[in-house]
């Protein structure tokens, strides 16, 4: 992988160094199958980082692009989940909590058809994958051909997404739902609050957090928060992680998750007619979930999607940046992108000062420009609403965000998230998505119509 560092590209001096940099990021964070996202934080492989990751991967290696993908795709289950964590046996259990002798997949999962190796987490991460796997396809489709790379993984992934649609289908009107604050990958989003009040949280001393070892307190879930966590995590444990067994505390519809699922969807649809199958039913599914999507989460006084809490039957009454997010469908309502583009440019998510996109509402009563997600401007929302903008033809905002995203990961040292109002680098430093996806802002062409 070293001679990529050299590999001459099209840009600016100072792009180039960029360039370099993002490449050296993701040289160092491989793991000999996989990326990690943060050699410290996080030292095993995690599902969406890793999409993101093989997204900005397929311009140095189409071949570790793959790899990326299919080392996590090792570790799906029989009943088709994509777990969040593939566990690395090679590190030790106390460098992370929770480890795999907490989720126990290979034993408490059997019968949803954990693996025996490697071990897993119980839970998911937004369904990117299925995008990220036809984007690399796309940078190179002889060498996808020649290794088999589509006509594997598209049966695996639409696995994944038939158990999103069935297992996950809580609410009963086409959404999937998620049932732990970690699988919408905005851990602790203010959105979670309400919802999480109901769940009677472990005591602090009957775990032992690792994350704290390498974060500041100041930028990490409270302890109160890690405590409801592991209840949550422990109960679906003990039900042999069976979506139906339990009745679930903590049920949610995210906007995020499945504007993720129906791009992916129509991902898989590309991939279904590359490989001569027939593209209809996921064409059907994602217009299906399109239209769930508008009905069911979209809210117009808040101008935003909103988080559908399946206890109450009601929208939780926050702004996230996952209210956002639904620009990547290609299929919105006019009238709905054009709110969501106001939104963007108001006062509850335009952060003038970096030209990132704020996790949650500026204004909000939660907001917190340092922890986590209850205010931080992270890089691979950043991305996907710049996707969102693109798909809609809304060429000046996204250039603007992609610029923004540049200048950002290059004064942040590539950030995990940084303070929306100042561009202060927060968390991990050298973070993987936030270096890939730099790759895929400075190699894509930004004239090229989207797919």
């Amino acid at each position: 992988m070293s001679s990529l560092l050299d590999r001459p590209a099209p840009t600016a001096t100072t792009a180039l160094t960029l360039r370099r940099g993002a490449a050296r990021v993701l040289i160092d964070n491989w793991s000999g199958t996989s990326t990690v996202p943060s050699r410290t934080l996080y030292p095993h492989q995690w599902s969406w980082d890793s999409a993101f990751i093989a997204i900005g991967l397929r311009h140095l290696s189409v071949r570790r692009a793959q790899q990326e993908l299919e080392s996590l795709l090792a570790g799906q289950w029989a009943d088709g989940r994509i777990p969040h964590i593939v566990f690395n046996p090679a590190v030790p259990h106390d460098a992370y909590f929770p480890s795999p002798d907490f989720w126990q997949s290979s034993r408490a999962g059997r019968a949803a058809g954990a693996p025996t190796t490697p071990e897993t987490s119980g839970i998911v991460q937004p369904p990117v994958h299925a995008l990220a796997a036809w984007l690399v396809h796309q940078a190179d489709p002889q060498e996808s051909w020649r290794r088999g790379f589509l006509a594997r993984a598209h049966p695996r992934l639409a696995a994944w997404h038939d158990y999103l649609l069935t297992c996950r289908h809580l609410g009963g009107q086409g959404l999937a739902a998620v049932v732990h604050p970690w699988e919408p990958g905005m851990d602790n989003s203010p959105c979670w609050d309400q919802a999480l009040q109901r769940i009677v949280p472990d005591a602090p001393e009957a775990f032992q957090r690792a994350d704290l070892n390498h974060g500041h307190p100041s930028d990490r879930p409270t302890d109160l928060d890690y405590g409801r966590y592991v209840r949550l995590a422990t109960d679906y444990r003990e039900a042999d992680y069976d979506d139906r067994a339990l009745r679930h505390g903590f049920a949610m519809e995210d906007p995020c998750f499945n504007a993720l699922l129906i791009v992916s969807e129509r991902a898989l649809a590309a991939m279904a007619h590359e490989l001569g199958l027939d593209d209809a039913p996921h064409l059907r599914r994602a217009d299906e979930l399109t239209r769930q999507l508008v009905a069911r989460l979209w809210d117009d006084d808040a101008g935003v999607f909103g988080v559908l809490d399946l206890n109450t039957h009601r929208l939780v009454g926050e702004r996230s940046v996952s209210g956002l997010i639904p620009l990547i469908v290609p299929d919105l309502p006019y009238d709905i992108v054009r709110r969501l583009q106001e939104s963007l440019d108001g006062p509850h998510f335009k952060a003038a000062a970096t030209g990132l996109v704020p996790s949650y509402d500026l204004t909000g009563h939660a907001f917190d420009s340092q922890r986590y997600w209850r205010g931080p401007a992270w890089f691979n929302t950043a991305w996907l609403i710049h996707r969102g903008l693109r798909t809609h033809r809304l060429e000046t905002d996204a250039e603007h965000l992609r610029q923004s995203y540049i200048a950002e990961a290059a004064r942040s040292r590539f950030a995990e998230y940084v303070d929306p109002t100042t561009g202060a680098g927060r968390g991990a430093r050298h973070f993987s998505w936030t270096a890939a996806l730099a790759l895929d802002l400075l190699c894509a062409d930004p004239k090229e119509p989207m797919p």
